[in-house]
């Protein structure tokens, strides 16, 4: 059965949107041994209807490019790596900036839904017993206490038995894959639309296992049980990379910080990443009514404070930033495409230029994979391969040595080897880049 291949083959995000149309009501979402959470599914299961509404079902019968053309109304412009859109924009909310990650733009547009009633809740993230999960919110003036990125898996399986039983309209906020689940669920389910009116796109390098949480605080110091972890400790006196994580050890109740810089490229390196992503082509939520992320670009990224990219795709969530700009509770400049693209380049290298091998990979070594869209199927050169090839390594090595060890010091003493060997291809392809410019340049191109 499709299904029980997406899973087997690690192509499960945990969305936990498959749970929803189980009419046997036997599914349930459970973590695995890898620290992700996926389905595990009965005899019973109604495995032809779960497995329509998967963002990565092998099938794809509509992809995003069908799917934001059905769901996003009203927009002004088309990229192809972006998608539908009306505005861009780059800066932060005066008011959330301080206490939320990036530029506080999601807390903005949080509280401004429920203020204004367009929505009477929100199912967003929030802590549970010091961790993390989908939660139905109401409260404007706690708003705040939703401020804050959280690397840790989570799960939607609760959502539709949830909005079933409240009145009023529901925002949801979440990464691509959990937002191309909700349209397909609303595809399917077209009362669904006036039900959940806004979706608020999280633009994700790559979501982690709950083992990165315990990679970090004990990174940190943080050696027995811990609490409260942060992952953007912000530093207003310096840039917006230089950020910490913090634990509080339940052994001497003390607060543990490690600098996120000294412990090297946590996305590039693919560090406990869940393979699925390594076959997603939405790098910035293209289903979502707006899409908000790291303005990983010159200036803004010199602030310590950070600042977001925003990506207004439907007219109504235009509005919403534009009525922010107007009574100057954001400080917001209109940006183009280029830099937009710029500041998440990483993950467009990745995702999509390196896709193509990604899928030769996967069929030389059995594994199933979704069909993706053709424009992002490309070659590249012999040295980017090579640095795919070990993006592919240090992926699987980080999850399978934790898993063995559970301990910081053996983890980085078996871990090092190969994270270095990264290191070593990727200069080498840095290096023949510089070099192809240089003579680009020489027989007079410019490009």
């Amino acid at each position: 059965m499709t299904l029980e291949k997406i899973i087997q083959n690690n192509l499960c995000t945990g969305c936990g949107v498959c749970i929803s149309e189980d009419e046997s009501g036997s599914s349930r979402m459970e973590w695995n041994e890898d620290g992700f959470l996926v389905p595990r599914v009965t005899n019973n299961s109604s495995f032809a209807k779960m497995e329509k509404v998967c963002p990565f079902n092998i099938k794809n019968e509509f992809d995003e490019d069908y799917l934001a053309k059905k769901f996003i109304r009203n927009y002004k412009y088309s990229d192809d790596d972006i998608g539908l859109y009306t505005n861009l924009y780059a800066g932060y909310s005066v008011e959330y900036r301080n206490t939320s990650s990036s530029g506080g733009l999601a807390t903005y547009v949080f509280e401004k839904l429920l203020r204004n009633g367009f929505v009477d809740h929100l199912f967003i993230v929030k802590e549970i017993n010091g961790r993390y999960g989908y939660q139905l919110f109401s409260s404007v003036d706690r708003i705040k206490e939703i401020s804050k990125t959280r690397y840790y898996p989570v799960t939607m399986d609760s959502l539709f038995s949830e909005i079933n039983k409240i009145d009023g309209r529901v925002a949801v906020s979440g990464v691509a894959c959990f937002i191309k689940a909700i349209r397909l669920k609303q595809k399917f389910d077209p009362d669904l639309e006036e039900k959940i009116p806004f979706l608020i796109g999280i633009i994700c390098g790559g979501l982690k296992n709950k083992y990165y949480t315990d990679f970090l605080a004990q990174s940190a110091g943080c050696s027995s049980d811990y609490s409260s972890p942060e992952y953007r400790v912000k530093n207003a006196e310096s840039i917006a990379s230089d950020y910490k994580f913090s634990c509080e050890s339940k052994r001497d109740n003390r607060i543990h910080v490690v600098e996120m810089q000294r412990l090297g490229d946590m996305w590039g390196s693919g560090l406990f990443k869940s393979n699925a992503c390594d076959y997603c082509d939405d790098v910035t939520t293209e289903l979502a009514d707006i899409s908000l992320g790291d303005a990983w670009i010159k200036p803004y990224n010199q602030e310590g404070l950070g600042n977001s990219i925003i990506i207004t795709r439907s007219q109504f969530a235009d509005e919403i930033i534009m009525a922010g700009i107007d009574d100057n509770s954001l400080k917001l400049d209109i940006v183009n495409v280029h830099s937009v693209k710029s500041s998440q380049q990483g993950s467009f290298n990745h995702r999509h230029k390196g896709l193509q091998f990604r899928i030769k990979q996967a069929k030389r070594n059995g594994f199933l994979f979704p069909k993706k869209r053709s424009r992002f199927l490309n070659k590249q050169n012999l040295f980017f391969n090579s640095v795919q090839r070990k993006r592919l390594l240090t992926r699987e090595k980080s999850i399978t040595i934790w898993n063995e060890e559970k301990s910081i010091l053996s983890f980085n003493k078996r871990f090092h080897p190969f994270v270095t060997s990264l290191i070593r291809v990727t200069k080498r392809n840095h290096m023949y880049l510089r070099i192809k410019v240089k003579l680009m340049k020489l027989i007079g191109f410019n490009k």
